[in-house]
């Protein structure tokens, strides 16, 4: 059940050209992780070493978030420097956060000089105490729209919402919203966390129907930490469903047995993606290599080149 990715593998120093992750996904199913930077006041060689391992396993490309609020844009495009020169392909997150017309034209331009053509286009979590993006773009889809006139090259990616965005009203909004999204030039979609996985085949179909035919690569977080599991489905308005509960409550106060039965727990979930039926699968590593590399390695979607 691996999934086909035949990404680079190893390591080629040197400006590698790029590949857009739409043209991959034409062809095949995709497989890749997801860091993020560290604090500016942090070195950056712990994330290259993560990072240099996660290469082992030649991945389609790598995407790196924002810190929150949309910080740390130097840190990304540090990373996003680190990827291609490894020979190796990249995805960035660009928000609307704070950002203005022309500081938008001016990072793209950043990125693009490197050689950067793929970018997951959100609209960004307000910091503390924002009423709005504080920036010219209110949501994702202007902001689609707008990257689309001034970078025509670029595969942009949308977020989607197996379970509903948090701030949607309806279900049905939030799809129409996606479909704006498709319509404004997003090329493939990236569900945020779900762990029910026939959450994620409903809404696949509700997705089909809308007549959104982009493809939709699933965003997977490994169960690792119980207080990290709890908090990112409650800030993500995701459900922790029953299996995943029973170990919760098991491994209340074990922490390295709830790791260890979350491994196994991870490992049986993409089994449940793949027999899903996916275009892509894409993991959010929370930096920690050697975890993700074990669940990796044990569910055979992947393995060492």
């Amino acid at each position: 059940m691996a999934i086909d990715g035949r990404g680079r593998g190893g390591y080629s120093k040197g400006k590698v050209q790029s590949v857009k992750i739409s043209d991959i996904l034409k062809k095949r199913s995709t497989f890749s992780f997801e860091v993020y930077p560290p604090k500016e006041e942090t070195p950056l060689e712990p994330l290259l070493e993560v990072m240099s391992m996660l290469y082992r396993f030649a991945p389609d490309f790598i995407s790196c978030t924002y810190g929150a609020g949309g910080s740390n844009k130097g840190r990304s495009i540090e990373i996003c420097r680190a990827v291609k020169e490894s020979g190796h392909e990249i995805m960035t997150h660009f928000t609307c956060i704070g950002n203005t017309r022309e500081d938008i034209k001016n990072y793209i331009r950043e990125y693009t000089a490197l050689g950067v053509e793929n970018i997951l286009v959100v609209r960004g979590d307000l910091p503390e105490g924002w009423k709005n993006t504080q920036g010219d773009f209110a949501h994702a889809n202007d902001l689609l729209a707008f990257l689309s006139r001034e970078f025509p090259g670029l595969c942009m990616a949308a977020a989607g919402y197996p379970e509903k965005h948090l701030m949607a009203g309806s279900f049905d909004e939030d799809i129409a919203h996606l479909r704006s999204k498709q319509d404004k030039g997003a090329q493939l979609i990236m569900t945020q966390l779900c762990h029910d996985v026939s959450a994620y085949e409903r809404y696949r179909e509700r997705v089909r129907r809308a007549g959104i035919k982009l493809p939709v690569i699933v965003g997977f977080m490994p169960v690792l930490y119980k207080d990290l599991t709890i908090r990112m489905a409650l800030s993500n308005g995701c459900s922790i469903p029953g299996e995943l509960a029973a170990l919760i409550g098991r491994y209340e106060k074990d922490p390295e047995g709830f790791k260890k039965a979350g491994k196994e727990y991870s490992v049986r979930q993409i089994h449940r993606y793949l027999a899903a039926g996916i275009d892509g699968l894409h993991i959010y590593t929370l930096n920690r290599c050697e975890d993700v590399s074990e669940i990796v390695t044990v569910s055979g979607v992947k393995s060492v080149q």
